[in-house]
């Protein structure tokens, strides 16, 4: 029997940022009574202003490192989204790797909170970063991740990936111990309205918004990624939540094998740009091929992603033209903000 949504409590931590926003828009339209709590860091609250102003969410602003914000905002939830982290982009997954580490903190925090306040689930973000870097070194090699490829020895992806594999496994722990019960997501390369410059696509758009020429694309161009658009990942993440209890781990990403030098040539044709591309090896780069495998959500979820790059890209640049100010935006990409920014969504 499909689950239903309405008048159950559910909280979203991190939900004023990108995938957390969509997140909110989707179980208040399911019905849902929605609780967000965000620090509001990274988070904007543009991005939830109409349902907080129509009362619709009860808004916390606070930090999830803090124990008492944790308990108050865990109380009398029936389901847990837990998207907040301290993230960003390849940059600053790279170049961050103390600020990546306290999300070991936050999501003990929060599971430990989730335990003791009796939450029926609780609804994990994690990511392709828990996936070993050996399997993704050779571009020209046609591989597809699957679930059980993360097992000892492990390998994840810098601190940040390590602490997404460290929250699968509490998940797991709590769900042997205690009966807790969960679901891992593991989110590859998401992409969509709301996400911010320090992202792939959005980097690629937003230096064609601007106009810039030469056009920058970071590594050599080779690496493929699986882009996935948000609205795919947040039907995958309600899935995971109304059917899978046992902490089972499981990717949601596309399986579409996209070059990063061909989605920039796709932002640059619809966006008209006739600017010369030029490949930059000395910025990081990532995985060299990072593409899921969805078998086990097609399975488990009976979910696939029903928005193709192309047909993603389009709209999400055509968002991101007319909702963005130029100015603003050379400033984000003179300032080196693609390096520093960060988000509270996980989004690799």
């Amino acid at each position: 029997m499909k689950q239903t949504w309405k008048e159950r409590t559910v909280l979203v931590t991190g939900g004023a940022s990108f995938i957390g926003s969509h997140l909110v828009d989707a179980l208040i339209n399911r019905g849902a009574q929605v609780r967000v709590v965000d620090n509001l860091s990274s988070g904007k609250l543009d991005n939830i202003h109409e349902h907080v102003a129509r009362g619709r969410i009860d808004f916390i602003h606070g930090d999830l490192l803090d124990p008492d914000i944790t308990r108050r905002a865990v109380q009398e939830m029936n389901v847990v989204f837990h998207l907040a982290a301290d993230h960003g982009g390849r940059g600053y997954i790279d170049l961050h790797q103390v600020e990546c580490a306290t999300n070991l903190i936050l999501d003990g925090l929060v599971f430990k909170a989730c335990f003791q306040a009796g939450v029926k689930k609780v609804v994990f973000a994690s990511s392709g970063c828990v996936y070993p870097n050996s399997q993704q070194t050779n571009p020209r090699e046609e591989v597809y991740l699957t679930e059980d490829l993360v097992k000892p020895p492990y390998d994840a992806d810098n601190m940040y990936g390590w602490a997404k594999l460290m929250g699968e496994l509490t998940l797991k722990a709590y769900y042997r111990q205690y009966g807790m019960k969960s679901a891992s997501c593991r989110y590859f390369t998401v992409y969509g309205p709301r996400c911010e410059e320090n992202h792939a696509v959005i980097a690629m758009i937003a230096r064609a918004f601007i106009g810039e020429d030469p056009f920058e694309v970071w590594g050599t161009g080779e690496q493929i990624r699986n882009w996935t658009h948000v609205d795919d990942i947040v039907e995958g993440t309600v899935l995971a939540a109304e059917k899978i209890n046992d902490a089972t781990s499981v990717n949601l990403g596309t399986m579409e094998r996209v070059r990063v030098i061909d989605a920039a040539q796709e932002v640059l044709r619809y966006s008209g740009s006739k600017a010369r591309i030029v490949t930059r090896p000395d910025m990081p780069t990532g995985p060299m091929n990072r593409v899921a495998d969805n078998s086990v959500a097609r399975t488990l979820l009976d979910w696939e992603p029903r928005v193709s790059f192309c047909e993603g890209l389009k709209r999400t640049l055509e968002w991101y033209f007319a909702a963005k100010d130029r100015e603003e935006v050379r400033r984000i990409l003179k300032g080196g903000g693609l390096l520093e920014r960060k988000a509270s969504n996980p989004a690799v």
